[in-house]
């Protein structure tokens, strides 16, 4: 890493990006000025909808992109005074499966490795291939292999020349549970040996489950970044089931609260932990004749947070 800060891996500062229109197509606004550290040695989520301006940020990063304005460091590198430095400091893996079919793994480990300058002394095309469950396919071409291998082996060629920074771009699409779960034990190990990872993900309950940090971005504008449990903390929203004493053939009025009877016929009453306590929804059950036989709370998830700040803003 360069001499700037050593514990930020990527930053941006003032980030946008306008595509030009042409004829009737207007301009288009895809990053409004975005601010954003990314810790070194995290794994950090970028979410958002289609279109919010996930896809240009990785690119600016990347160099596929020119950005319009703004300042962009990665591991301390500036994109524009040190693209060279910037690539070797990042390995991407791109949503979309793009490789020379007529090549087998381990010969495009090897073309991978060469464009890098790694000498052949300090290669580790096998290692790599056989972490990522590929090494009995290394002299398979890669038109033989299924859609899931095809996206392992975009990792691995992520990886040849062991960058400190790794992007993966909704890595698991399209990839089965086994896979899926073989490739998180994979970036989990890179990420122990101190890689830091960004992930773009459609999967929410993955974010949640892997990223210490998170920022959703909306629109080309980065509406929240915060570590994954303060930002899904910060929804004040839970919901009280209770399993009713008795079968009820409708919802009673609990006045301040609402209630909804689900089919199983627990009783679903949402309430704000800030303003209500479980006693209070309690007391209007009692009230209502509503007897009581088990009951339990469902905290918000990440999709709840997701939503909130995407979907039912721009509503």
């Amino acid at each position: 890493m360069s001499d700037a800060n050593p514990d930020i891996a990527i930053s941006a500062r003032g980030l946008r990006k306008i595509y030009r229109g042409a004829g009737k197509t207007p301009a288009k606004e895809a990053l409004k000025g975005v601010d954003l550290s990314i810790r070194t040695g995290s794994i950090f989520g970028l979410l958002g909808p289609n279109g919010a301006g996930k896809s240009t940020f990785i690119n600016i990063l990347a160099g596929l992109v020119t950005k319009t304005e703004g300042e962009v460091r990665v591991w301390g590198f500036d994109i524009d005074r040190n693209a060279r430095q910037v690539r070797a400091s990042l390995g991407v893996v791109p949503q979309e499966i793009n490789m020379d079919v007529f090549f087998t793994p381990k010969e495009a480990l090897e073309i991978q490795a060469g464009l890098y300058g790694v000498p052949k002394s300090k290669r580790r095309t096998m290692e790599i291939l056989t972490a990522l469950g590929l090494a009995d396919k290394a002299s398979a071409y890669v038109r033989q292999l299924s859609g899931g291998m095809k996206r392992r082996l975009l990792v691995a060629k992520a990886m040849v020349h062991s960058p400190p920074i790794l992007i993966l771009d909704e890595p698991t699409a399209g990839v089965d549970i086994e896979l899926r779960k073989q490739l998180w034990d994979y970036v989990l190990e890179l990420h122990a040996q101190g890689v830091t990872i960004v992930l773009t993900t459609h999967y929410l309950e993955e974010a949640q489950e892997l990223c210490e940090e998170i920022a959703i971005i909306h629109e080309g504008d980065v509406v929240a970044c915060e570590p994954t449990e303060k930002l899904i903390a910060s929804l004040d929203s839970k919901t009280l089931m209770v399993t009713p004493l008795a079968e009820l053939a409708a919802a009673p009025d609990l006045g301040a609260f609402s209630a909804e009877l689900k089919p199983d016929g627990r009783l679903a009453i949402p309430y704000q932990p800030s303003k209500a306590e479980v006693a209070d929804i309690l007391e209007r059950l009692s009230g209502a004749g509503v007897g009581v036989k088990d009951l339990s709370t469902v905290e918000s998830d990440l999709e709840d947070v997701f939503l909130e700040l995407t979907y039912r803003r721009a509503g």
